[in-house]
């Protein structure tokens, strides 16, 4: 209790609401444009720069691969201990049910647990599709026609695994978003509602080269899947004013009700879904990311200076992202 009061007294210090409102302010252009920079800068090295060039390929496993480090590091270093932090603040973790059971942890198996229920699903879907699409071969009884009928069998096949790849790829990029997305609003929310000046100037800079690193993680991913122009506008798009909405969010939220990103209510939201988002970015991150490009891609196989490449591009992007964690 003496540790809540010491908290709740060097906060008021620091509580400012006009210069808090005029921070929050310039912080939503300021993280729209840099989250902007973030999820197209890889796309536009995939569509414009690579695209038609041998290293095309190699070029958007690279960039997967930093993405995936990204991710990761998001999800262990920045969501889950935040989480963790928010359940474990004093307010929460004195009051029951919240300090009889280590619900961050419950909450992040669900969300992988989710992941892996949707990517299941889908994979179903897809493969099911892919059955009915492989009874419809061509039967004949000259040597001539059964080899042509083989012949077209084979294409068909490389086709239909090439299209379920693509499927699984766009699968990935939607789910990956909507974990992204969710960490995104507890973010701007979080700023949106907090009155405390001292916190907020240091989380503009930071949270900006955060969403720069995150952006590309996610612009990776998009890159890969092959989405059209305007599906891939449209994540990006929503990527961007993600967190700028849920400042907005958070200045109406604390306007109305008085709340603020230290009220008990608000800290059990955010560790709540902080700890599901931090599941499904982990599932994602290590079983349709690394798993799937460093062990089950064609690129990888007899080419041990691709996987060295990509093993040091992995390591950096989760540095990168991991050292923006001792400001945000």
């Amino acid at each position: 209790m003496a540790l809540c009061v010491m908290d709740t007294a060097r906060a008021l210090a620091c509580r400012d609401g006009t210069a808090a409102t005029n921070l929050k302010l310039i912080s939503i252009f300021v993280i729209f444009f840099t989250s902007v920079i973030g999820i197209t800068l890889p796309v536009f090295l995939a569509r414009f720069l690579f695209h038609g060039k041998p290293v095309h390929d190699k070029a958007i496993l690279i960039i997967k691969c930093f993405a995936a480090g990204v991710i990761l590091s998001t999800s262990l270093v920045h969501v889950l201990p935040d989480a963790f932090t928010a359940l474990s603040d004093c307010q929460v973790s004195s009051r029951h049910p919240w300090k009889d059971f280590p619900f961050s942890g419950l909450v992040t198996l669900i969300g992988v647990l989710t992941a892996l229920l949707v990517d299941l699903t889908a994979t179903s879907h897809v493969e099911s599709h892919q059955n009915q699409a492989e009874g419809y071969v061509a039967v004949g009884n000259s040597e001539e026609l059964g080899i042509l009928s083989k012949k077209i069998d084979v294409e068909q096949q490389q086709r239909e695994a090439e299209e379920l790849v693509k499927l699984k790829q766009r699968l990935v990029s939607q789910v990956l978003e909507i974990g992204i997305i969710f960490h995104s609003v507890i973010i701007g929310v979080t700023l949106g509602m907090s009155q405390n000046q001292c916190t907020i100037r240091p989380l503009v800079a930071a949270l900006s080269f955060h969403q720069i690193f995150e952006g590309m993680g996610l612009g990776g991913c998009i890159a890969q899947a092959g989405f059209s122009f305007g599906t891939t506008a449209y994540m990006s798009f929503m990527f961007s004013v993600t967190t700028p909405m849920g400042i907005v969010l958070g200045m109406i939220v604390f306007s109305i009700t008085g709340y603020d990103d230290t009220s008990p209510n608000a800290l059990i939201l955010e560790g709540l879904l902080g700890s599901l988002s931090s599941g499904i970015l982990i599932y994602m991150a290590l079983v349709d990311l690394i798993a799937l490009d460093f062990f089950h891609n064609k690129l990888m196989s007899g080419q041990s200076s691709l996987k060295k490449v990509s093993f040091i591009v992995l390591v950096l992007g989760s540095t990168s992202m991991s050292i923006l964690a001792l400001w945000a």
